[in-house]
């Protein structure tokens, strides 16, 4: 059994035994930068986007405005927060220094850790290269130039499939202190989810042109973190996006390794940089290599299993969602306890909530594209129009709810949430994925953690665009007690973890807040 079996562990039950340090406090006056800084790195301005259609068009690949266009309504800026709501730092956000940003994809903590590389070959809009791209500059910024293309492809290794026959590649890792300053040693099981987070947003924005998102993680971590200038065990590479461009050109047989790094490296601005001992086991355990690529279809075994439950409850057909995905993207923000239990969820947005999230894939080189799922939807039902207070299991293949458990759950909901920014119960429904997280690890390896958090992290950016686009309030949290879930929904022994909750409902109408958007 590797570590990432331990670290599992450890995650589920912290909710009854803290993670060590248990006496850790963040020192917010010396935290990191929310994004990567190269001072003397040329910086590169994005094109601005066409006018968004209700209806893209197919394109044949992407181009730069397409490209530029994701980045933005996925990691971009795109307002200012300021709405009175019931989180911690509420006090702080009016001063600019602590402003919080919004972006289309969704955070742990609102501190978005990942870093996204753009390694350019030859037949792109650009001079071959690495960059980095500037989320608060919407630009690019050059850390080498010439073609490093055939290092990653050296990186991903002989199995990649089309993965290495890309000319373009986004390289998405990690730089563990901008989450690990706030959560310490919880923050591998944060960063996960992120990336799982940010890729999703990627699928579904990409799918509106017809493209494709196939993430790659198993490679040659070592080999990559080198290229982008990654200190060793202080960044993870979680993730290589090969992109289809637009032209199809194909690397040539002189594109090979050049085993080179980034010239320009990162800049830290925190005086003090802490190392968690669990944080830098669970990076060892789970770093990448080629030769360990499973088989798609190797996890197949570790699918969900079927739903439990009986005398299963028809859900009425999901509607076409009134808003398109970008303006979803746009809107998607958290709840923070401005949900109203006064006005009920619609049995179809419950409906479209569930369908959606059920349909979510990572989409990695280790699912069998149309093999099973690895997740099951679970819900607790508040306030839903036509569907009675209880928990029930979700069933994708019939579109049914099938009851777990009878009666109002708000009581146990908000008792088992350790913070205080939420009233559960006011929520209409309260959707819980699981991952059959042991069996993961069983048949892919330790790597196989990344995966676990991508995936559940991609269902919950998913669940986010959905409520966004149903014009529903929405939340995801981490904090509450897994193992009385296990026990709530009759999991024990069934090696389901139930690793986030995400929360659906109406807020409260007319809430304090401001005109915030910026692009």
């Amino acid at each position: 059994m590797g570590h990432a079996h331990v670290y599992a562990h450890e995650i589920m039950h912290r909710g009854r035994v803290p993670m060590e340090p248990v006496d850790f406090v963040p020192d917010w006056a010396d935290r990191p930068r929310k994004a990567k800084f190269h001072p003397d790195a040329e910086t590169l301005p994005l094109p601005a986007t066409p006018p968004r259609a209700r209806t893209p068009l197919p394109a044949p690949g992407f181009t730069l405005p397409l490209l530029s266009g994701m980045l933005r309504d996925s990691y971009g800026l795109t307002g200012r927060r300021l709405a009175v709501q019931a989180n911690t730092d509420l006090a702080a956000l009016p001063h600019y220094t602590h402003a919080n940003w919004s972006r289309g994809t969704a955070s742990g903590g609102g501190l978005y850790p990942v870093a996204v590389h753009w390694a350019a070959g030859p037949g792109g809009p650009l001079t071959p290269g690495l960059y980095h791209y500037a989320p608060h500059q919407h630009g690019l910024r050059r850390l080498l130039t010439g073609d490093v293309t055939g290092d990653v492809r050296a990186a991903l290794g002989p199995g990649a499939g089309e993965a290495g026959r890309a000319t373009q590649y986004l390289v998405l890792g990690v730089k563990y202190w901008q989450n690990a300053f706030k959560y310490n040693s919880f923050s591998f099981h944060a960063v996960s989810m992120d990336v799982g987070a940010l890729v999703q947003t990627w699928r579904l924005w990409a799918a509106q042109y017809g493209l494709r998102i196939d993430p790659v993680l198993w490679f040659d971590e070592e080999r990559l973190a080198r290229l982008v200038g990654a200190a060793p065990e202080e960044e993870g590479v979680f993730a290589v996006v090969p992109l289809t461009w637009e032209g199809g050109a194909t690397p040539s047989g002189e594109g090979g390794a050049t085993g080179a790094a980034a010239r320009h490296r990162d800049v830290e601005r925190s005086r003090r940089v802490l190392e968690f001992e669990t944080l830098r086991r669970v990076h060892r355990a789970t770093e990448g290599r080629a030769a360990d690529r499973p088989e798609p279809g190797a996890l197949d075994s570790a699918a969900a299993h079927p739903p439990r439950g009986a005398r299963p409850l028809p859900l009425p057909p999901p509607p076409a969602p009134p808003a398109a995905t970008t303006r979803a993207l746009r809107e998607r923000r958290s709840s923070f306890g401005r949900f109203d239990a006064s006005r009920p969820v619609a049995a179809e947005q419950l409906a479209a909530a569930l369908a959606d999230c059920a349909a979510t894939r990572y989409g990695t080189e280790a699912e069998r594209p149309g093999g099973p799922s690895l997740t099951s939807l679970y819900a607790f039902v508040n306030h839903v129009e036509g569907i009675a207070p209880g928990a029930y299991a979700y069933d994708p293949a019939a579109h049914t709810l099938r009851p777990v458990k009878e009666g109002p759950p708000g009581s146990f909901l908000q008792r088992t949430y350790f913070l205080s920014n939420y009233n559960l119960e006011q929520a209409g429904a309260v959707l819980v994925p699981t991952v059959r997280t042991t069996a993961v690890l069983d048949r892919v390896g330790d790597r196989g953690y990344r995966l676990v958090g991508g995936t559940v992290g991609a269902v919950a950016q998913t669940f986010y665009t959905t409520a966004a686009a149903f014009g529903l309030g929405a939340g995801v949290a981490l904090g509450f007690d897994n193992i009385s879930y296990i026990e709530e929904l009759g999991l024990t022994g069934t090696d389901e973890a139930p690793l986030l909750i995400m929360l659906l409902g109406h807020e409260r109408p007319r809430p304090a807040d401001f005109r915030h958007e910026i692009a």
